[in-house]
């Protein structure tokens, strides 16, 4: 049944599906999508014939990529579980494995690929068992191109808009001799009251919006995550308050731009995140904090209610990409170096406290060394408590895949190198900035490093390792810093103390 299974696969011809299915990334569609109605689904359910078919099996997923991925892993983890389906680590018993996946870098896309191939032996001497690839790399026509020509073992494919869809698609895939797929579908749809299975109860994900609408020109996700969609505010701020009566000391609100919150809401006039979070400011939950924020729409009403503190943390990330006002332009971002730095020292007025993270791409096409230098200015002026730094890598489709890629390897690695060593001295000198103080500490879980050291972030979102008894898991402990690194503080518990505004 397997070897004619994969002789269908490769016959088939799904020439027609792209044609009528995928579109190369267009401003003139982008402003078009806007205008699609957004649906609602309150309706989901596990069909009846699909109710058990998960009895005595076990599935696992294996997760890329951002907090939104993660959160996708969550909620089908959580149809699997209503569908009978235990969950396990081990591949070797899996009856249905996941790979949920990443395609904002070259390397998250080559990790995938390398564990396609590592279970196509183990697809070969179990042949029943179901290979599935979903996430952002499923929605990508060259990624499908590349699976039908090369791996022909991978039974189910579908897309980011298509996880409501997960019971009818495991159906078809079990039974059907063909590879199933499906993607680029339902773009404007928000699904609510799906189940999900989260990873512990200390710290969860909550979308409150999908989508992105800023088509920087280096970024797929506007393509594999549809347009933007918002989430209505009584549906997060329900989920919210559920997770506070579960006990769970601190939520993340997600969204690929999740500052646009709230702009294609046509029922509630001037909605935005600010509102949002006041509303959830309200509720008994630790700690608030959220991702990823664009700084055009980062607006005065969001920075008023951060200001007011209580459960709104002290940590803002805001993407910064390039230093060079020219550069941002051809990125497509919306915004110069000025409004930035405008922006970052508005924030940093009214929260005095925060700590600041970026995203920074080196090696744009015809990026100059001075323009470079921009960047590396930049940084020196804001300096930041840490960055995401990446060399540029063109992504299939985007309008910036069609420039020159014309800055040589070693120069982006040898400005890589410059960019991390001025991005780690600044992370130094901000954590140095702490010795000897008490911070709040979330605990989290123990050290990677060692077992007996308990971990957790405080406010500002920085890392701290000390020694105490493992029931302080899931608790808010007050530390005193002893010993300061580049990316993580140590330091010993304290009874009783007033703690610092990191």
């Amino acid at each position: 049944m397997s070897e004619n299974k994969k002789e269908v696969k490769q016959e088939k011809d799904y020439s027609k599906y792209f044609q009528s299915t995928f579109k190369a990334p267009s401003l003139k569609e982008a402003r078009r999508r806007r205008k699609n109605t957004i649906q609602y689904l309150n309706d989901f359910s596990i069909p009846e014939d699909m109710k058990s078919i998960g009895q005595g099996k076990q599935f696992m997923i294996q997760t890329y990529g951002c907090q939104m991925n993660e959160h996708d892993t969550e909620v089908m983890a959580g149809i699997l579980s209503e569908m009978g389906y235990t969950a396990t680590e081990n591949p070797e018993v899996a009856d249905v494995i996941l790979l949920n996946t990443c395609a904002i870098r070259e390397n998250a896309e080559n990790r995938v690929f390398g564990e396609i191939g590592h279970l196509k032996t183990m697809k070969r001497d179990r042949p029943d068992f179901i290979l599935g690839i979903c996430g952002c790399m499923a929605q990508e026509e060259s990624v499908i191109n590349t699976i039908l020509q090369k791996h022909p073992q991978v039974d189910l494919i579908f897309g980011t808009h298509n996880i409501h869809r997960l019971p009818q698609l495991l159906k078809e895939a079990l039974f059907s001799k063909e590879m199933v797929m499906e993607v680029w579908s339902k773009e404007g749809d928000i699904v609510e009251n799906l189940p999900k299975v989260r990873n512990g109860n200390i710290r969860g994900w909550v979308n409150i919006m999908y989508g992105c609408d800023k088509f920087c020109t280096y970024c797929i996700v506007p393509y594999t995550r549809g347009k933007e969609r918002s989430r209505h505010p009584k549906e997060i701020i329900e989920e919210v308050r559920s997770l506070a009566r579960q006990g769970y000391k601190e939520i993340t609100l997600l969204g690929q731009n999740v500052n646009a919150y709230g702009k294609d809401l046509k029922e509630l006039e001037n909605y935005g995140l600010g509102d949002l979070m006041d509303e959830i400011r309200k509720i008994d939950i630790p700690r608030v904090r959220f991702t990823t924020s664009h700084p055009r729409d980062f607006d005065d009403r969001l920075i008023e209610v951060l200001a007011k503190g209580g459960n709104l943390v002290e940590h803002i990330h805001l993407p910064v990409q390039s230093g060079n006002s020219d550069i941002l332009k051809i990125m497509g971002r919306s915004y110069t170096r000025e409004r930035y730095l405008e922006l970052f020292h508005k924030i940093k007025k009214a929260i005095p406290h925060a700590s600041f993270t970026t995203d920074i791409i080196v090696g744009f096409p015809n990026e100059t060394d001075e323009q470079f230098e921009d960047t590396m200015s930049l940084v020196k002026e804001c300096e930041f408590d840490g960055a995401y730094t990446f060399i540029y890598s063109p992504r299939a489709g985007t309008p910036a895949a069609k420039m020159e890629d014309n800055i040589p390897m070693e120069v982006k690695k040898e400005r890589l190198h410059r960019l991390n060593k001025l991005v780690n001295e600044f992370a130094l000198k901000k954590n140095s900035q702490l010795y000897g103080e008490v911070v709040e500490v979330l605990v989290e879980g123990t050290s990677k490093k060692n077992s007996d050291v308990l971990s957790g972030h405080t406010r500002t979102n920085k890392v701290v390792n000390f020694r105490g008894p493992k029931s302080l898991i899931g608790e808010l402990v007050n530390v005193r810093i002893t010993e300061t690194k580049t990316w993580s503080l140590t330091g010993e518990m304290v009874k009783e103390a007033s703690v610092v505004n990191e």
